[in-house]
């Protein structure tokens, strides 16, 4: 049940980020692998910038947290696709 929800929370933040990014919004594959990246990215992020606390354990939290690290990746993407054009 963990490995479906760990899905359902990637494709849930991927596909909230590429509001955020990107104008099309791709599949639920590239969904799930930027929102299971962009919670790596973002637990991180968060971490070094002392965000802790109740809210950051909770589901909610997580994907928030997932969303803000997966709107970095896809900005960095979008960069270094613009390099190589």
């Amino acid at each position: 049940m963990n490995i479906i929800l760990t899905l359902l929370f990637g494709a849930i933040a991927g596909w909230l980020a590429g509001f955020f990014v990107v104008k099309d919004k791709g599949g639920l594959i590239w969904n799930i692998i930027i929102g299971l990246l962009g919670g790596v990215v973002g637990g991180w992020l968060l971490g070094k910038l002392g965000a802790s606390g109740a809210f950051w354990s909770q589901w909610y939290g997580q994907i928030v947290s997932a969303v803000i690290g997966a709107v970095v990746l896809l900005v960095i993407w979008n960069f270094i696709k613009k390099l190589f054009k």
